[in-house]
């Protein structure tokens, strides 16, 4: 071969192997068995000691879990992936990220085994172009996707991936970014945003940690708003909602756990029922408030 012809193969190279891929993401696409809508989901995940207690949050997580039909995977929006940038994890075997301190050393002996997706995270990418994401390998499952998940499928056989949330964008581009993955719910793929709705760490009533459905009056005010406005379909005003009371502010005094739910809610069709469970406070400050779409 003259140098000539070799370099102008060389040139072409970069545009082969996109080719190459772009095959291969179609012909993971056409593979996905075209499916009836898949629900999706919003999950309160609340302490990470829920992944391995027994009370009637993990019930409400497990009872939900039977309404739903047997995914083919599962993509995940965490509040403990909160980066500059969007990210999806793109490896075969995700670690299972123990991201807290002070627990039991119970808790950090679990392992949620469930295989990674990287064919789904490839896809994920193509689907909410402009958008760039990044491919990751480093990430993994957070407590805020496998302290649920196991519930929702102990045997960890249903292959997982995290999308990160990007701490740069508003609320509406997060919204437009759920949007964007709809295709995928005709492709058996469960969708699940894990975070707390009213999520402020800081003003924890600790003596009365245990009591129950117990809320500070403004976390019941801002509750009220949040659930109304849901089962209204009045989604603008959760968009915006730095644009709200004081009882919103102290609701959300950073997004990270409060965005996921946007995730979720972006992808409500005008005619699928919205259906909230696990409805209640806990310790003053937080509500485990979960949803449940389609």
């Amino acid at each position: 071969m003259n140098r000539k012809r070799f370099l102008g193969l060389l040139s072409l190279t970069p545009i082969l192997f996109a080719m190459r891929n772009l095959n291969e993401l179609y012909n993971y696409k056409d593979a996905l068995p075209n499916t009836a809508k898949m629900p999706v989901l919003f999950l309160g995940h609340g302490s990470p000691m829920n992944a391995i207690e027994e009370n009637e949050f993990v019930t409400g997580f497990r009872t939900i879990a039977k309404t739903i039909p047997t995914p083919t995977a599962i993509l995940c929006i965490s509040a403990h992936w909160f980066t500059k940038g969007t990210k999806v994890t793109a490896m075969e075997m995700p670690q299972t990220i123990h991201d807290f301190g002070g627990f039991p050393k119970e808790l950090f002996e679990v392992q949620y085994p469930a295989k990674g997706s990287p064919e789904l995270a490839q896809l994920t990418k193509e689907l909410i172009l402009p958008t760039e994401v990044e491919l990751n390998h480093d990430w993994g499952l957070d407590h805020g996707a496998w302290s649920v998940i196991k519930h929702l499928y102990p045997e960890a056989n249903i292959p997982v991936i995290q999308m990160s949330i990007d701490y740069s964008l508003t609320g509406e581009k997060h919204f437009e970014i759920a949007q964007k993955l709809q295709e995928l719910r005709n492709k058996g793929i469960l969708i699940i945003g894990s975070g707390n709705i009213i999520h402020n760490l800081r003003l924890i009533d600790w003596a009365n940690f245990n009591k129950d459905n117990h809320g500070y009056d403004w976390a019941k005010e801002a509750h009220a708003d949040f659930n109304k406005y849901m089962l209204d379909g009045d989604f603008k005003s959760l968009i915006n909602y730095q644009n709200h009371s004081e009882a919103w502010k102290l609701a959300i005094p950073t997004p990270d756990h409060y965005l996921p739910l946007l995730y979720t809610l972006g992808l409500k069709n005008n005619n699928e029922e919205l259906q909230l469970f696990n409805d209640k406070f806990v310790a003053g400050s937080l509500s485990m408030t979960s949803v449940k779409i389609g």
